[in-house]
């Protein structure tokens, strides 16, 4: 039983199983912004150019069957944006990124924070100093307290 949880541990920390949970995602999210955006700019558009009357624009009508042109079309753009988009923003980089760790390039680290380059200090000055582990809190003054009676 400890194996079959160690084996499912190991294929969801894989890399591509996370990076395929942050794709399908983060299409989502993107997907509603351009399908609330193809809805309410484009097709009235598309049904603008295409003429009719009414409830009839975007729609052809044949034998009483109608046949709605504009959705199609909006749907097709809907998707075209979607692709490109999470193209140009999250495949496209991080394939960039792939291939710098491949050759070696990958960016250096960020250095250390000012906070961290202190705390660093005053660990390697204790060091120095052979002060026991507790007395850092002696010379900060939280040293137990007697009891008070």
């Amino acid at each position: 039983m400890n194996s079959m949880f160690k084996g499912f541990k190991d294929f969801i920390m894989r890399g591509n199983v996370v990076d395929l949970a942050v794709g399908i995602v983060i299409g989502a999210a993107f997907t509603a912004v351009v399908t609330a955006f193809t809805d309410a700019f484009l097709k009235p558009l598309i049904q603008l150019m295409g003429g009719g009357s009414g409830q009839q624009k975007g729609v052809w009508t044949v034998n009483g069957v109608e046949f709605d042109y504009a959705t199609f079309i909006n749907a097709v753009i809907t998707f075209l944006l979607t692709a490109a988009v999470l193209y140009f923003l999250v495949v496209y980089p991080l394939n960039k990124l792939a291939e710098r760790r491949k050759r070696g390039e990958e960016p250096p680290p960020a250095a250390p924070s000012e906070d961290i380059k202190l705390l660093t200090e005053i660990r390697d000055a204790l060091i120095r100093q052979q002060v026991p582990p507790g007395a850092a809190n002696d010379l900060l003054g939280r040293g137990q307290q007697p009891p008070r009676s």
